[in-house]
């Protein structure tokens, strides 16, 4: 299957801020490793590579990362905090789905006080995006900004249009599949 080339895949995730996150998160957490790369079910050379700002991490990787380290995933992707921020239509730190034509650019990420991400998920028609489950408690809200979409817990997705809201547990098997082509929307994970 050819790859339709989603918005902000020429800027990606800055690497650096991916391998700095990671190894403070570690540090953080006291694990080692190997203990991480077991958690999040990657091999410990993965891991490793990724530390050290090589490799290309999947938004899945990243998501099984953050629930190894339990933090947000917003943690290992956004870089420091700036008193004002604007993300410009197109930039940002973007991670690509590995199955899926599927694109999360973080928007916001949780100040200490709060407990929520704001993330433009983009998508095309095809291979859905199918979520493990996240950590324990997360909620996930979505406002469809464009497209068609199917969204929610794998066993009974709704269907969106532009303007509609859909609010599910994201601790379990979700899904968010495009039906049109263009379809993005912005999505907040709720953090308990």
């Amino acid at each position: 299957m050819e790859r339709t080339q989603m918005p902000n895949e020429s800027t990606g995730a800055p690497l650096d801020i991916i391998a700095a996150s990671l190894r403070r998160e570690r540090a953080r957490a006291g694990l080692s490793l190997t203990e991480v790369a077991r958690r999040a079910g990657l091999a410990k050379s993965t891991l490793s590579q990724l530390e050290s700002g090589a490799g290309n991490p999947s938004v899945e990787t990243l998501w099984a990362l953050g629930v190894a380290l339990d933090v947000p995933f917003s943690r290992l992707v956004e870089p420091e905090r700036q008193e004002v921020k604007v993300i410009r239509a197109g930039k940002g730190p973007t991670v690509f789905a590995e199955h899926a034509d599927y694109a999360c650019t973080l928007l916001s990420a949780c100040p200490s006080a709060a407990r929520r991400d704001i993330y433009l998920v983009s998508a095309e028609p095809g291979i859905p995006r199918r979520s493990d489950p996240h950590m324990s408690g997360v909620v996930e809200h979505t406002v469809l900004c464009a497209g068609r979409a199917r969204i929610g817990i794998m066993d009974d997705p709704v269907e969106l249009l532009p303007g509609d809201y859909i609010c599910y547990p994201g601790d379990v098997p979700h899904i968010f599949e495009a039906l049109e082509p263009g379809t993005f929307g912005v999505e907040i994970s709720e953090y308990n």
